[in-house]
Parts: C-alpha cells; sequence; structure tokens
C-alpha cells in the first residue's frame, strides 16, 4: 500500500528530528562532553518509544478509515458491523509492530563517535552562551524600557496642562485667523456655495465650528472601481494641527529633560542612541491617549474665549493661569450639568415607579378557588373544566382562538345551556344567557361569573399575546377559576397564585403515542391521518397531490376563515373526508378523530427565521393522534430526522419561568398625569425595566402604526385610551390592504364620517381570504364603536365569504395539480418531470429520425 509506505517515510523523518533536538538536550544538561556510547547507552529505550509514539500517531491521523479497514482485512480480520473506534483501536494494535525503525542504528550510521560528536557540544554550548548573553540583553531593555515609561508618566503628570496651555494659545491663533480671513460655505444639492463671513457668535464652542466646511474635497475611501471623496469639514485639518502640535511639544520636552543616566543606559541596552522616533514608538499608547484627550478638550473651548487668548502675547505663566481658571470654570459647569442630569434622572425613576409601579406583581389573597387542569394534549383536560362549567349557575370560557369559543358556543347552546358569544369581530346573543364563551382578550375584569374556564394557560409566557392571560388569571371574578394548559406551566402558576386556594388536576395520555422508525412517504398516506407542514401553500400542494392519488382530503391552515375551519374539520369527522392537511393550527385545541400525525416537515419559519421544531410544538401537536374510543394507540411519523424528532417528543419540559406584560387602562390612566403624547408613552415602556420573571410585549406592530398618524389629527382629536385601542385591534398588520383601510376608517371616525365599506373581491381564492380580513377588520371598528345592528349584517357577509372560500378549496387545489405540459395529462404525484413519458418517447422518436 503506498500511502501506507508514505506515511511511514514522514515518521522516520520526524523521528530523526525529535532525536537530534533529544541529542542537543542532552548536552546541555552537561558541562563536558560525554561519550556517544554514554549518549546512546542513556537513551536507548527512548530511541524505541519516540518511533512507536510518531509512528502510530502518524498512521492514525493520516490514514482514511477506508485503507485501514483494507489493512486489516488483509490480516484475515473480520470487521463486519463493527464500530469506527474499535477499527482504529484494532488497527494500531496490528499496525504497531509493523517494520519498526531502528533509531539507534541509524545514529551509528550518521553520527561519527570522535571529533563530530566533540564538535556538535561545543556548537551547542556556544549557543547556549548566545542564548544566555540574548537573555540578559533583553532583560536590560526591558528594564530601560520600564524606568523611561514610568520617568515619561512622571513627567506627563507634572506638564500636561503647561503643554496644553501652550497647544491651546497655537489653536487659538489659527481659530482666529480662520474665523476672520476664510468664507463661509453651505451644501445645496451636493454642491458648495460661498455664502460670506464667519460670525464667531454663531459658536458657542469650537467643536461646533469644526462642523463648517473649509471648501475643499476630502478623500473618504476608496471603492474597487472609484474613489469615494466628500467635502471637508475643519474637523480634520484641526485634528491634524492638534496632533503635530501636541507631538511636537511632548517630544522636545521629553528629550531636554532626559537625564544623562537614561541615555547611556539605553545606548547600551539597545546598541542604538535614543532619538525623538524610538521614545514616541516606545510611549506610543501614552501619548496617543493624551493628544486624544487634548483635541477632546480643544472641542469644548469656547469660541470667544480663544478669540481672546488669540490677541495677547505668548507667556507660559499667564497662559497656565488662564487655563486653570478657564478648566474650574468649566468643571463648575460640567458639574452643574451632571446635577442637573442626575435631577432629571431621579424624576424619570420617580415618574416611571408613579406609572407602572407595581402593577405587574402577584396579586393578593382572594376567595377565589382556583383549580388546575395540567397534562398532555388530548386527555381530557379542557372537557372536566367545561363539565364544572357547564353545571354552575353562570360560566365564562376563555378561548386563545376565535375558532375554539365559537366551538364551546355551539356546543353548550345544542346541550341546551344558553350561551353567548363575545370576540373581536363578533357578538352573539342568546336569550337568558348566563354563559360565555369569549377569546381570552375580550375578558372583562368587572364581569362576575361562577365558573370561569382559563384554557392553555401556557400561552401567559407569549411575548405578544400572553398578557390577556396573565390578566384572566390574576382579575377573575369568580368562585372558582379553572386554568388549563400543560405541565411546563404549574411552577409559574402558583408562583401567580401563591397566596391562593390551588388544587391541581394532572393528566395522563390513556392512548399512548407509538412513534413509526420509517421515514414517511407521501405514498403511503392512510385514511384517518393527519398530515402537518407549515405553511399555506405546503397545505395546498400537499392536498393537490394526495388528492391526485385518489384521497378526499380536508384541510386547515392559519388564514383560513374559522368557519370554513370548522366546515373542513366536520367533514373529516364525518367521513366524507379520509385524510386532513394542516399547519400548526392543528395542534391548540381541536380534536378530532385522528389515527396518525405525520410530520410531513420538521422545521418552521417563525417570523424571523427558519428553524427546527421545539419539543413543546412537536408535543402540541403530536399528542392530536389516538382518539379516545376509535384508536387503541396514536401513531407519530416524521419525514425525516426521526430519532431526533422522536426524543423531542420524550424530551421533559422546561417549566416556563416569565409571563408577558403589557400595557393596562390604570398604567395609562397614571401616564396621563405626565403627558398626553403617545410617542412618549412608547419611549417609556422601551425603557421601563419589567419586573423579574416577566417580559414585555415589544408593541411593535402597534408603533408602527401610531408612526403613520403621529401629529395628526387622528392623534389630535382622539384621547389616549382610544387612540391605543385602535392601535392595538387584532387584524393582520402585515396586509397593506389593510392597513390602507385601518387609516381610512381612522379619518371617517375623527371627521364623522360614514366608515369605508371594506373592499370585497372574490375571483380567486387568495382574495376571498383577505376579503375576508377587511370584513373582519371592518367588524372590530363596528363593534369598538358600539354598532352592533350594523355588525350583524356584516357577519352575514362574512359568512357567505367563509362559504366562498369553503367551495374555493377544490378549484385552488386543482390548480396545484401536475399535467404533462405537451399533452394536458395528469403526472403522478411524485413525478419529477414536466412531461409525461409518452411525450418523452415521441420526442425522442422524432429526433432519432431527423438525426437520420
Amino acid at each position: 500500500m503506498q500511502k501506507l509506505q508514505d506515511v511511514r517515510e514522514e515518521a522516520i523523518n520526524e523521528t530523526k528530528q525529535k532525536i537530534d533536538e533529544d541529542i542537543m538536550r542532552y548536552m546541555q544538561e552537561r558541562k563536558s562532553c560525554p561519550t556517544f556510547d554514554d549518549y546512546v547507552t542513556d537513551r536507548r529505550s527512548f530511541f524505541h518509544q519516540v518511533w512507536i509514539n510518531t509512528w502510530l500517531n502518524r498512521v492514525t491521523n493520516d490514514l482514511m478509515l477506508s485503507h485501514k479497514k483494507a489493512f486489516l482485512r488483509s490480516r484475515g480480520i473480520e470487521l463486519n458491523g463493527m464500530e469506527k473506534k474499535w477499527v482504529n483501536q484494532l488497527f494500531r494494535n496490528e499496525i504497531r509492530e509493523i517494520d519498526p525503525f531502528d533509531g539507534e542504528a541509524w545514529l551509528k550510521e550518521t553520527v561519527k563517535a570522535g571529533q563530530e560528536w566533540r564538535d556538535r557540544f561545543d556548537a551547542v554550548k556556544d549557543q547556549q552562551k548566545e542564548d544566555h548573553a540574548r537573555i540578559k540583553r533583553s532583560t536590560l531593555q526591558k528594564e530601560i524600557r520600564r524606568d523611561i515609561l514610568q520617568w515619561v508618566e512622571d513627567q506627563v503628570r507634572k506638564k500636561e496642562l503647561a503643554w496644553y496651555a501652550e497647544l491651546r494659545y497655537l489653536m487659538a491663533q489659527k481659530v482666529a485667523g480662520d474665523i476672520g480671513n476664510k468664507k463661509k460655505f453651505i451644501l445645496e444639492e451636493d454642491q458648495l456655495r460661498e455664502e460670506g463671513a464667519f460670525h464667531s457668535s454663531h459658536y458657542p464652542l469650537l467643536e461646533d465650528f469644526m462642523g463648517e466646511f473649509t471648501g475643499s474635497l476630502n478623500k473618504k475611501s476608496e471603492h474597487w472601481d472609484r474613489d469615494a471623496w466628500e467635502y471637508e469639514t475643519y474637523l480634520a485639518p484641526y485634528e491634524r494641527f492638534s496632533s503635530y502640535h501636541a507631538d511636537q511639544l511632548i517630544m522636545n520636552s521629553m528629550l531636554e529633560a532626559l537625564s544623562e543616566d537614561h541615555l547611556e543606559r539605553y545606548l547600551e541596552a539597545f546598541g542604538q542612541p535614543l532619538n525623538m522616533e524610538r521614545l514616541s514608538r516606545m510611549n506610543h499608547p501614552l501619548f496617543l491617549s493624551i493628544m486624544n484627550t487634548w483635541f477632546n478638550w480643544l472641542g469644548e473651548e469656547k469660541v470667544e474665549r480663544l478669540l481672546e487668548i488669540a490677541e495677547g502675547p505668548w507667556d507660559p505663566e499667564v497662559q497656565l493661569i488662564s487655563l486653570t481658571a478657564d478648566m474650574e470654570e468649566r468643571e463648575e459647569r460640567e458639574r452643574e450639568e451632571r446635577e442637573e442630569q442626575e435631577r432629571k434622572q431621579r424624576e424619570e425613576e420617580a415618574m416611571m415607579e408613579s406609572i407602572f409601579g407595581r402593577e405587574y406583581s402577584a396579586p393578593g389573597k382572594s376567595n377565589i378557588r382556583y383549580i388546575l387542569h395540567l397534562g398532555e394534549t388530548n386527555t381530557g383536560k379542557t372537557h372536566t373544566a367545561l363539565e364544572s362549567m357547564k353545571k354552575a349557575r353562570s360560566g365564562m370560557y376563555l378561548a386563545p382562538l376565535r375558532l375554539l369559543a365559537l366551538e364551546v358556543y355551539d356546543k353548550l347552546n345544542r346541550e341546551g345551556i344558553p350561551c353567548n358569544l363575545k370576540t373581536g369581530e363578533e357578538e352573539k346573543v342568546t336569550v337568558g344567557a348566563l354563559h360565555s364563551a369569549s377569546t381570552v382578550e375580550m375578558f372583562h375584569e368587572k364581569d362576575h361569573y361562577d365558573v370561569v374556564v382559563i384554557d392553555e394557560a401556557q400561552m401567559i409566557s407569549d411575548q405578544d399575546r400572553g398578557y390577556a392571560w396573565y390578566r384572566a388569571i390574576t382579575k377573575s371574578r369568580a368562585k372558582e377559576v379553572h386554568i388549563i394548559g400543560s405541565t411546563n406551566v404549574e411552577e409559574l402558576l402558583f408562583r401567580l397564585l401563591s397566596e391562593e386556594d390551588v388544587t391541581v388536576h394532572h393528566y395522563k395520555r390513556e392512548i399512548p403515542l407509538q412513534v413509526e422508525a420509517k421515514e414517511f412517504k407521501l405514498r403511503s398516506a392512510k385514511k384517518g391521518d393527519a398530515i402537518v407542514c407549515f405553511s399555506r401553500k405546503k397545505v395546498l400542494e400537499t392536498a393537490s397531490r394526495l388528492q391526485s392519488g385518489g384521497h378526499k382530503v380536508s384541510m386547515i391552515y392559519g388564514s383560513m376563515p374559522p368557519e370554513t375551519r370548522k366546515k373542513q374539520m366536520m367533514q373529516f369527522i364525518e367521513g366524507k373526508t379520509n385524510l386532513i392537511v394542516s399547519t400548526d393550527a392543528i395542534g391548540m385545541g381541536l380534536n378530532l378523530p385522528i389515527r396518525r400525525i405525520v410530520f410531513l416537515e420538521t422545521e418552521k419559519f417563525d417570523g424571523t427565521r427558519r428553524r427546527r421544531l421545539s419539543s413543546q410544538e412537536v408535543k402540541q401537536i403530536a399528542g392530536r393522534a389516538g382518539r379516545k374510543g376509535l384508536y387503541e394507540v396514536g401513531k407519530v411519523s416524521f419525514s425525516r430526522h426521526v430519532k431526533a424528532m422522536e426524543k423531542l417528543l420524550h424530551q421533559e419540559d422546561r417549566p416556563l419561568n416569565r409571563f408577558a406584560v403589557a400595557p393596562t387602562s390604570s398604567v395609562f390612566e397614571r401616564f396621563q398625569r405626565y403627558s398626553n403624547h403617545l410617542g412618549t408613552f412608547f419611549e417609556l415602556w422601551d425603557r421601563f425595566q419589567s419586573p423579574e420573571g416577566t417580559e414585555k410585549a415589544s408593541l411593535i406592530e402597534e408603533k408602527e402604526l401610531y408612526e403613520r398618524i403621529e401629529g395628526s389629527d387622528i392623534e389630535a382629536r382622539l384621547s389616549l385610551d382610544d387612540l391605543y385601542g385602535f392601535l392595538h385591534l387584532p387584524f393582520s398588520k402585515k396586509e397593506d390592504r389593510l392597513i390602507t383601510q385601518w387609516l381610512q376608517c381612522m379619518h371617517a371616525i375623527i371627521d364623522g364620517e360614514e366608515l369605508p365599506e371594506p373592499v370585497i373581491r372574490t375571483r380567486n381564492l387568495e382574495q376571498q381570504e383577505l376579503s375576508y380580513k377587511s370584513v373582519g377588520l371592518h367588524l372590530l371598528f363596528l363593534y369598538r364603536l358600539g354598532r352592533q345592528t350594523e355588525a350583524a349584517y356584516w357577519e352575514r357577509v362574512r359568512e357567505e365569504i367563509a362559504d366562498g372560500v369553503h367551495d374555493s378549496l377544490s378549484d385552488e387545489v386543482q390548480s396545484y395539480s401536475r399535467t404533462c405540459r405537451s399533452c394536458g395529462k395528469k403526472l403522478p404525484p411524485e413525478f419529477g418531470f414536466s412531461i409525461c413519458d409518452r411525450c418523452h418517447g415521441n420526442r425522442s422518436k422524432r429526433k432519432r429520425r431527423r438525426l437520420s
């Protein structure tokens, strides 16, 4: 094997080099020349060991695993199924004594025991003497350099003000010349235009004047194809002027003051005299710091004071006295500014405490009984809590999704328990109802119920929506509050309800989850499967491929209207479809007869980046598999990374330790004692440090929307509470058309005009879904303005649009079906080409005929 031979040659050369190095160390440790035979006798075991170590390291690291396996097989060793680490160990054992290098024999052949050995000893000793001399010289150099640096620092402390006084005088003369003799320029349309003379009164400090243009061009940077230029300000020439004269002042003074002892010792240590350049290089960091400090001081000098200094003659003593007085005045001014800043900071801290205070601390003890229902998905938690609410005289169910609130509303009314519905976009009043189903954001803390049920409590940690759960959990007025959530929220809930009467019920799955070892392929989809992917487009594409394979498919995705989503679910429940394709929307509260959950994707885009699913996301979705009473086991399948995803499914949840906080009406009320400007509130909110264990809502969408109306009549004519309420309306703020509609409605409100009707377009599914959102935004305005009668009409319009979405789904899915671009024949779901086999064959035949 040539590669093995090459590695052996490299190991031999490395071994020879190590033996040569060992000879040098051996001789360095001895005062007189040892005999060659003594060395060989003393180091015989070393020769063998150094070869073994070098050879094994080389051959292990430089040979590929395939080469090692080939070597072992050549020696009759069977390797089937053997792990890499055992192959390496076996290889090292077998190769260890193969064709060893005899270091002693090589040494005796190449090194003569007589004069050559003694000459080598003399060379080693000469090198030792040189090394000792170099170390001594280096020590002397360090000592004199340290002494000079210390001396320079002492001189700086003594003379810094005197040097700066002279630099200030020189700068004063330059400034007087520039202001008195040069012209002022202004920049117009990328060109400088002369504007006349400078007026010193326009520039309180020199740094203000440094921003003026000199009239010259200054090279800014070099690009690969051109140089970039910009108009020069006085900053650059003044900085050069200050650096040059500061350097001259310091260096001339230092060289004159250096003692003869310093100069002689430097010459002895370095073999060359100490001059200005070497002294500057030695003290460069210190001098650079001094020059930067002085230039900053010059920038803070009053221009009028510099002009006064320039009129007088140079007198070191007079200028030093003047500088000392000016610096004392500046220090006093800085002290006053610092005290003013500290005063403002104390006032702001007091204001922040007054506004936010203990708003987000845990509530005190109440007479409410809290029942926590904690466990995995699909374990009957919500059913148990709702049963308690149904038995109560009055109750409220708070849901994370409008669809879930609608589901409970329908369920209770169907069972003869009158129930109202209230979400941001709709209100349905049932005669005699004492029960209500609502989205959690619609919770009103003044309402009283016998039982309140709060679903999906782990959402309390969501940065943007979590405060709605915090408010519902801590501000509910009821005899009993049932809180439903995953097990990882238990610790956080106990911290919030530390003084309350709390009972905990833990729920375990009765239907076990079973992960399939084989990676899922779409062609193996079966009845009862729910196939999960993470975009609307992927849902429609997957549904199209499944329908092409003969399946009947229901679909669920985030932007789908809840009414449409409900119809799609019912088709699956009633057996009209045998498969369901969904985004992760399936993971929250939707109880469906699912046999198997299939993760067609294991990553999702979370708004900023594409990332792997978290353990909690996998559990939430996978938990929907295995409906009790239908299946004895819930199956879970992954299209890739099966072992890694199974590990996430069984991974213990990390306890939630933070809950989200957001502005409250109390906070706004206290803020208005100081200001009515919402922009100021957003600035304070950004600076507000929320209490430990909490996380502020970012308010990014509200701030972006506010920027569109800041300073307008909308802001001027609305109270701060009303304005924030409109900014906080829950609509899709990523849609430009909805942003435009929001602005039009806001202008209509302050102008006393009718709200503009939403634009409704129904040509395709995407237009219908956007129209649904547009009507939803219109309803948000109507309900906020108390126009329920008008809202009833638009709710019917929205239902018609939702029906249209449902009807259009099949057409949209059909558009994703792939057909042969030549003959139009439907292609198989996983066909990899744009034309069918028959058309491809005909094309090939025609091509062969032309060639023949």
